[in-house]
């Protein structure tokens, strides 16, 4: 099993654990669900050439499928490319017995803390008993580090955090494709770094085709249409960053622990889909292990005051730190609640 020729898509600092990462990868930036001057459909039989450190032919934007909704390639990427890195910095540190260790990311600028504790007998174990369930527990919680900072960029946009100053990222926070994006990327670098035939960027290249095969991937005109049937009613404008987006999905897999994927309603080429649901990334490997593993996030964001306001109602006193596990999903109701406000109780869309 090949899955630790790896690397990652935001800048990464390492904290005093001393692991390394490799190299890190580029950025992209994801296209609108939305028929608007901006997004783009590319043809789902020419997506190009994935490409962890250049663009190459990489083609990005927003394609249809049956059983996913609109999937935007470039979260896609992102969060594959994220699992990547992060599953190789996980691996060196578990070989080294780190019990702890960081990294920072962009765009949204935070801090990731993240504690091991080992379970009883680790350093008594064969060397290659030892790196195969490193191998096996940090593929894992490489998928749950890239979902969860994913995640977490989508609620600081939407309390305002912004990329680049003038340009708003409100409407594109949880917009109804986002957070199934990213958790098929960290399922598809899952298979790709699984792979022990073919290097990162082809192992990619296949299992995006063979993901987007299974999701009932359909044609560029029908992700255009798609896009345009919903107009009006889940979005209005016609111009990227002057969209209106009335409808989110604010599901993340915390309430049954699976995702479920918007689809737009009436599409004659996938005439009674149903969608796909697929578990959002845990901890459960570590635990069957026996390991002990906890995140946290350290927000360097003017937005980071209002968010710590919702999860320590009672008072901060020097707390700066969010606990996904423990803290999401309050912020998440919070989140739901400002929605229902700004746009009516049916703002959310569900299947």
């Amino acid at each position: 099993m090949r899955i630790f020729g790896i690397g990652l898509l935001v800048l990464v600092v390492v904290g005093s654990a001393g692991c390394g990462g490799g190299a890190q990868p580029r950025m992209r930036f994801g296209c609108y669900p939305s028929a608007t001057v901006g997004t783009s459909f590319p043809d789902p039989q020419a997506l190009g050439r994935h490409g962890y450190r250049s663009a190459g032919t990489e083609k990005n934007g927003i394609v249809y499928t049956c059983k996913g909704g609109q999937i935007d390639l470039a979260h896609l990427r992102i969060a594959a490319d994220w699992t990547k890195y992060l599953t190789r910095l996980t691996y060196e540190c578990l070989t080294r017995n780190d019990s702890q260790f960081s990294f920072r990311s962009k765009p949204a600028p935070s801090r990731y803390f993240v504690q091991i504790e080992y379970p009883k007998g680790w350093g008594d174990m064969p060397r290659e008993e030892r790196e195969r369930i490193a191998g096996e527990v940090s593929l894992a919680l490489g998928q749950y580090f890239a979902y969860t900072a994913s995640t977490w960029h989508e609620i600081v946009t939407w309390f305002g955090y912004r990329f680049v100053g003038f340009l708003p990222e409100f409407a594109s926070s949880f917009s109804w494709e986002d957070s199934f994006s990213n958790l098929v990327g960290t399922r598809i670098a899952a298979a790709a770094l699984r792979d022990s035939e073919h290097e990162f960027d082809e192992a990619m290249t296949l299992a995006i085709d063979r993901e987007l095969g299974e999701l009932g991937v359909q044609s560029r005109r029908t992700a255009e249409l798609a896009s345009e049937k919903v107009r009006g009613e889940w979005f209005t404008g016609q111009v990227v960053y002057l969209v209106n987006m009335k409808k989110r999905n604010f599901d993340i897999g915390l309430d049954d622990g699976y995702v479920t994927p918007t689809l737009v309603p009436g599409l004659s080429d996938c005439w009674e889909a149903q969608a796909q649901r697929y578990p959002a990334p845990k901890f459960s490997t570590a635990d069957k292990y026996g390991f002990k593993v906890n995140l946290e996030i350290e927000a360097r964001i003017w937005e980071a005051d209002k968010i710590l306001s919702i999860v320590y109602p009672e008072g901060r006193a020097g707390r700066k730190r969010i606990e996904p596990a423990a803290h999401f999903a309050k912020i998440m109701d919070y989140i739901r609640q400002e929605a229902a406000v700004r746009y009516g109780l049916d703002a959310e869309v569900r299947p």
